[in-house]
């Protein structure tokens, strides 16, 4: 874990090493300041002259300002250090999820990976901070302090040995007892951002429905839960300060008690106030030492969670890959299934696809109908490489697409789903994901073809009107269409529409399907509907049934010869269409 968080540390190794450097500076003026005090107070008692005082006084502010200038820069660096390697680990699990394959995604919700990218990453910047200043000062101030304790004050310094145990052992046993309930936490902020996200990508059924009360409390509940358990957490840390303010001043008594009466029997011989200054402020330096090595200890364990999670994004594998030498070019739009089998997980007992046979000549217009769960989508997802065939092979221009560069492959191949995500920006943005240096021409083209240009002229900033994210300020059917116009931008030779005129009326449907016939006779068309008005004038029709071809066939064959398809179409011929409009 600690190697793969370390890779991306990177540019930032510098700041890191300077944090370091200054931060050790610091550290070692501050413990040798109470030394030149103690010598100090003792001259200051034994008479010395007034111009030693002011010299060693100037000699004090110097060394202070140069520790507050080294803790200041340490503090810059670190900064920019913790800062540079969460942007960093952001750039590389967002850069991961990019290379991610559809069952790569499945394995992750997407509320999980946002929290990832988020909280996960704060924590894990904030350890970072933690290790790279405070981990090392403490433990050095620590250190020194001893080292220094049992030089100015000698047996003194034993009253140490009593009270540092107590503090370790106390600070463990707060830290050991509030770690459960900081764990649970982060893995319930998945619940409370799934809420959320839910709450807002269904906030038009959640007010149609009137179950604002119902969200509301929903996500109270999420929230109250994580609030418990880090209520309980804080509750036991906050013992942290009792268990070091006992221990503070038991041993500033300690050390005023028995320092006084050594320097009264002693006669100022044995130990002097100047070390008895000293000793109290070393007792101090400390134990804040071993407190603040208790919150590092809180800290990194609590982020040890967001860091076994960070990592599990940054360790999975694509499960679909380019091959050592890929094929660049896509000769044409053939498409051929041999015996393709296919299930979403190794482990699933049944397949979402079993036994499929299919030769479909470039160019053809290919018609897919079949039931919910028949498994219309997941066919059509194995052509660009969503996913990989469980057996079998599919070809694309008679090669198998395991063998072609997987962006050669699916900058051939053009979807438009029922659900199309449009982003937000102006609708020539958007179309412009087809073909980044398409021309208005070629935009303007498109869109008639998909009839898509008639709306967009109506609105008062023509194509350069700015889409809402999520394309919230356009009705279905209008994204539909823009959806099929960005797809044709690509110019692909393998065109697939699945359910992607559901939102729109027969009428735009036919026409759509005629602009497919005159202006893109060569590319390869994949028809996926639930109408047979929208597939019954194609090449092949193709009806699917849990997962196997059920028949394939023009339309007038498979009237005759299916049942399946002539009791859809009896259905939709006598009771009307059904569909939306």
């Amino acid at each position: 874990m600690i190697k793969t968080l370390a890779k991306c540390i990177r540019e930032n190794k510098l700041p890191s090493i300077l944090t370091l450097i200054f931060i050790m500076c610091e550290v070692l003026i501050e413990v040798y300041i109470p030394f030149i005090t103690a010598d100090l107070v003792n001259g200051i008692k034994a008479g010395i002259p007034i111009e030693s005082v002011i010299k060693t006084g100037l000699r004090l502010i110097l060394m202070a300002v140069f520790s507050l200038c080294c803790g200041s820069i340490a503090a810059v660096t670190c900064a920019k250090a913790s800062a540079g390697f969460a942007k960093n680990l952001r750039h590389d699990m967002f850069e991961k999820i990019q290379s991610f394959s559809f069952s790569n995604i499945d394995k992750f919700s997407s509320t999980s990976l946002v929290t990832r990218l988020t909280t996960d990453v704060n924590n894990v910047q904030m350890s970072y901070m933690m290790i790279i200043r405070t981990a090392v000062r403490s433990p050095m101030m620590f250190i020194f302090s001893i080292i220094m304790a049992y030089i100015m004050g000698g047996a003194l310094a034993t009253s140490f040995v009593v009270v540092v145990p107590v503090l370790i052992i106390g600070l463990l046993l707060v830290a050991r007892k509030a770690m459960p309930a900081f764990k649970r936490v982060f893995k319930k902020y998945d619940t409370l951002n799934e809420s959320i996200e839910e709450n807002v990508r269904g906030m038009r059924v959640v007010k149609g429905f009137s179950r604002e009360s119902f969200e509301k409390q929903k996500f109270a509940n999420a929230a109250d839960d994580i609030t418990k358990d880090f209520t309980k957490a804080e509750r036991i840390v906050a013992f942290n300060m009792p268990i070091m303010q006992f221990c503070m001043y038991f041993n500033t008594v300690v050390i005023l008690l028995i320092g006084s009466y050594l320097t009264i029997t002693s006669g100022g011989t044995t130990i002097d106030v100047g070390q008895i200054s000293a000793m109290l402020t070393y007792g101090v330096q400390i134990l804040m030492s071993l407190m603040m090595l208790s919150m590092i200890y809180v800290m990194i364990t609590m982020s040890t969670e967001s860091m076994k999670r960070i990592c599990q994004v940054l360790e999975e594998e694509p499960t679909i890959l380019n091959p050592e030498n890929p094929i660049f070019e896509v000769e044409d739009g053939s498409v051929e299934f041999s015996n393709v089998s296919f299930k979403y997980y190794e482990k699933a007992k049944k397949y979402a696809l079993e036994n499929i046979n299919l030769k479909i000549k470039s160019g053809m217009t290919v018609g897919i109908i079949g039931g919910t769960g028949s498994s219309k989508s997941s066919l059509v997802q194995l052509i660009p490489r969503l996913y990989d065939a469980t057996e079998g092979e599919v070809k694309v221009g008679g090669i198998d697409v395991r063998n072609y560069d997987i962006k050669a492959l699916r900058d051939s191949v053009a979807m438009v789903l029922q659900k199309n995500q449009l982003f937000s920006g102006s609708i020539k943005d958007n179309l412009r994901w087809g073909n980044e240096n398409a021309t208005d021409d070629e935009i303007a083209q498109v869109c008639a073809l998909a009839q898509a240009d008639e709306f967009i002229s109506a609105f008062p900033d023509g194509y350069d009107t700015h889409i809402e994210q999520g394309g919230t300020n356009v009705s279905g059917g209008q994204k539909q269409r823009l959806c099929i116009a960005r797809a044709l931008l690509k110019k692909p030779k393998i065109l697939i529409l699945d359910d992607s005129t559901s939102a729109v009326d027969t009428k735009t449907d036919a026409f759509i399907r005629k602009g497919f016939r005159e202006f893109i006779p060569q590319t390869t068309k994949i028809i996926i509907a639930q109408r047979i008005s929208s597939v019954q004038d194609t090449d092949l029709i193709i009806v699917m049934d849990n997962g196997k071809i059920a028949a394939a066939g023009k339309h007038n064959e498979l009237i005759e010869n299916c049942e399946i398809y002539r009791e859809v179409y009896e259905q939709q011929s006598n009771g009307g269409d059904s569909d939306e409009k």
